[in-house]
């Protein structure tokens, strides 16, 4: 309700005024501590001395406490717009009088008697505002669960500093708040949910963090902005732990990583990693691999005007696809290494002269069966200290050998020769023979595991992956009772192919990382602590296998929907093969995500009515919240062009009527462009989202499908779908029902000729 007709309006408006003012009051505070400090950090790097070790404790220390107050310092300057968005009463059991607690994006406490005056959100007695409901509740702290009577649950809007509205609720599902929030444009959605997070939204933020989770959230459901918070929550939680670089997020492309960048550094986290399944892999491999677009091959799975040729080699790229993207490839790189392994010690022994000092036989035993567990690599360098152990003792016996023979030839020559000139030459000579055969023996020893260990041929991952394939013998071999002949033939030209060309395909990372992991182990330990992978139903288990394998003593927070599943012959197909695979059937929890806050009713129905032609995935069909909207519309026309020009015409209504992000969606690329080019007017044509972008921008764009996914927008309009660019398979309805659950408030759907049939149901 608008706030001055709120019973406790005053009293709330003078303590929204307390507080504001407190906010000032920290904020003039932080930015003179802010200056003390910046002028300090300066003056230690103009004269840092490296050899003074409380130097560097000083610098490290203040640039600490500099990042710290540059992210209070933005906090504070936000919460001078909105200091606050609820309030809890709370009486814990034992004591007489409750206690009112309001909740922020930041916590405040006051200088003159330290009471917290705002409470962070991420702090566990929240919980309280997110999950309970009037009258007994509670919420678990590092005590223990806290019992006690929940008195009141309240909610605020703010505007500019401005006590706008003020609602007393019970539940945060369905009240008029959120229903205000979800009625916001697009462009304001991503960064301000903190105040609406629903119960199940906060059982995943706050989900043990060393317990694997995976999120099987619908289209709608807040997934990515779940998974921004949760990591917002674990840095706040074990802040005294990890810092933020221990934390990870992987997301499905750059794009994707621009649209969200601006949302960590609101809630008050910075240096989190970010980065893609690709250019994580790069860092893996040690070295920048050329990757073909996989959107390329989409394209060409779902292009409609494919002859019959072409649909035959397309399902034959599909399974090659499928197949490198399974556990069962990963067992046949594991094959392949036991085969690397077998011959990997050259048949000769370890000899000085010829002394065998390790024979071939000892060393491949060291290699396969007492380090058989260790990477490759290092287990050379343990078979190298062990021969360099040995020839130690060797050499040592070598040497007394060497000085008992000079000693017992000198005392000969004494015995048999009388005391001459020639005689002390002859012992000399004896001598100075016996001492350059130590030196040499001296010289040797310090090189000679290394010249033996420099004698095993080796190579890099990707020359490893390259022999895989192109030796067909081997190849063959290794696949046999695994792939039929066809695609393993196919596999096999196909990716000997692509390789030569001197790129790799996405489904090639995984096993050439897993190479590098099994041959070489890693580089460096990896500092990361929590990962978390959004829209994951597109990654494969292998990949999730080895991410999990490489960084081991982390945890996981994976999110996706099944019905997004776009790259599915190369990704998730049920969510129970990774806890079974990534996660060794340990203890891990799956969590999901009914509840779509995106769309309207309207849409829900409608994208349902699509994506449940597919019996797998009707249990993951999304629930809308009770927001009513117009109806999807369904719009005919007789062709490409009157299609755009009516799209111009509704983008200016939009526009006026207040929308800013507008999307038209196209089904590929090729689509876009000539879409782009039908609806250039005064010589602005709506931008095109290709993907590659480096910064994202909404306002009008027209997007292909498959880059739709994870984007939201105020108003959609499907470009074309007709029965010549969408049929009835998985794919295409997969596309379709992405492409529907992007807009907030509006869904336009345009044709020409005859409507899909993956619309009948809509269109009834």
């Amino acid at each position: 309700m608008p706030a001055e007709n709120h019973p406790d309006y005053k009293a709330e408006l003078e303590h929204s005024r307390y507080i504001l003012g407190y906010v000032e009051k920290s904020l003039e505070a932080t930015i003179a501590k802010k200056q003390k400090i910046d002028s300090d950090v300066d003056r230690m790097k103009k004269h840092f001395n490296s050899d003074n070790s409380q130097n560097y404790i000083d610098l490290m220390v203040n640039t600490t406490l500099q990042d710290s107050l540059t992210i209070r310092l933005k906090n504070l300057i936000a919460a001078r717009s909105k200091p606050y968005f609820a309030r809890i009463d709370f009486r814990e059991d034992g004591k007489e009088k409750a206690e009112q607690l309001y909740i922020g994006k930041m916590s405040l406490m006051r200088d003159e008697d330290q009471k917290i005056i705002i409470i962070d959100w991420r702090a566990p007695i929240s919980s309280l505002y997110y999950e309970e409901r009037l009258g007994r509740a509670g919420y678990l702290c590092p005590d223990g669960r806290i019992e006690g009577d929940l008195m009141l649950k309240r909610q605020f809007s703010f505007e500019e500093g401005v006590l706008k509205d003020i609602f007393d609720i019970d539940i945060t599902t369905n009240d008029e708040f959120l229903q205000a929030h979800l009625g916001a444009n697009a462009d304001n959605r991503l960064k301000d949910i903190v105040s609406t997070i629903q119960a199940e939204q906060n059982r995943i933020i706050r989900a043990d963090m060393w317990t694997p989770l995976i999120v099987q959230g619908v289209a709608g459901s807040g997934k990515t902005t779940i998974a921004l918070h949760r990591i917002a929550y674990l840095v706040y939680t074990y802040e005294k732990s990890f810092e933020p670089e221990n934390f990870m997020i992987i997301a499905p492309n750059k794009l994707f990583l621009n649209y969200i960048s601006e949302v960590l550094p609101e809630l008050g986290v910075d240096k989190v990693k970010q980065t893609t399944f690709e250019d994580f892999a790069m860092e893996l491999i040690g070295k920048r691999l050329k990757i073909r677009d996989a959107n390329e091959k989409l394209v060409d799975f779902v292009d409609r005007n494919s002859t019959e040729e072409q649909i035959a080699r397309n399902e034959l790229v599909r399974k090659a696809s499928e197949f490198k993207s399974s556990m069962t490839f990963k067992e046949v790189i594991d094959d392949y290494i036991e085969a690397i392994e077998r011959d990997y010690i050259p048949k000769k022994d370890f000899k000085i002269g010829s002394q065998v000092i390790y024979s071939y036989e000892e060393i491949n035993d060291l290699f396969l069966r007492q380090y058989k567990t260790w990477p490759v690599a290092q287990r050379l360098n343990e078979i190298k200290k062990h021969l360099n152990n040995r020839f130690k003792v060797k050499k040592e016996s070598i040497i007394n050998n060497l000085h008992d023979q000079c000693d017992a030839k000198i005392r000969k020559i004494k015995a048999t020769m009388a005391e001459s000139e020639e005689r002390q030459k002859l012992i000399i000579r004896l001598i100075d023979k016996k001492n350059a055969i130590i030196d040499k023996l001296q010289t040797y020893s310090k090189k000679a595991a290394n010249e033996y260990i420099k004698g095993i041929s080796k190579l890099n991952p990707m020359e490893y992956y390259k022999e895989l394939i192109m030796k067909e013998d081997l190849f063959y071999r290794l696949v046999e009772g695994k792939l039929p002949k066809r695609q393993a033939e196919f596999l096999r030209e196909h990716t000997e192919k692509v390789l030569k060309s001197g790129f790799v395909e996405l489904e090639d990372l995984a096993p050439i990382i897993y190479l590098k992991y099994k041959i070489y182990g890693m580089d460096e330990k990896i500092p990361v602590k929590h990962i978390v992978i959004d829209e994951a139903q597109d990654f494969s288990v292998f990949q999730l296998y080895v991410i999990k394998k490489i960084v081991r003593d982390s945890s996981f927070t994976i999110l996706g929907d099944l019905c997004q599943g776009i790259h599915s012959y190369r990704g998730i197909l049920d969510w129970s093969d990774v806890m079974k695979h990534a996660f060794d059937d340990r203890k891990s929890q799956m969590l999901t995500l009914e509840q779509s806050y995106r769309t309207t009713v309207e849409i829900m129905e409608a994208a349902n009515k699509v994506i449940g032609r597919i019996d797998a995935l009707r249990p993951f069909m999304g629930k809308p919240v009770i927001r009513h909207g117009e109806k999807v519309r369904l719009i005919k026309k007789q062709n490409l062009k009157e299609i755009a020009s009516d799209i111009l015409d509704k983008i200016d209504e939009f526009k006026e009527a207040g929308y800013k992000s507008i999307a038209v969606i196209c089904k590929t690329m090729d689509e876009c462009k000539d879409m782009a080019s039908l609806m250039k007017k005064g010589g602005n044509s709506p931008v095109i989202i290709t993907g590659g972008e480096k910064e994202y921008k909404s306002g009008v764009v027209i997007v292909p499908s498959y880059l739709a996914k994870g984007l939201e927008f105020d108003v959609v309009m499907i470009a074309n779908a007709n029965r010549e660019r969408y049929g009835a398979g998985e794919l295409d309805t997969k596309l379709m029902y992405v492409s529907m659950t992007r807009p907030l408030h509006k869904l336009y759907i345009y044709y020409h000729g005859e409507l899909t049939p993956l619309l009948e149901e809509v269109a009834e």
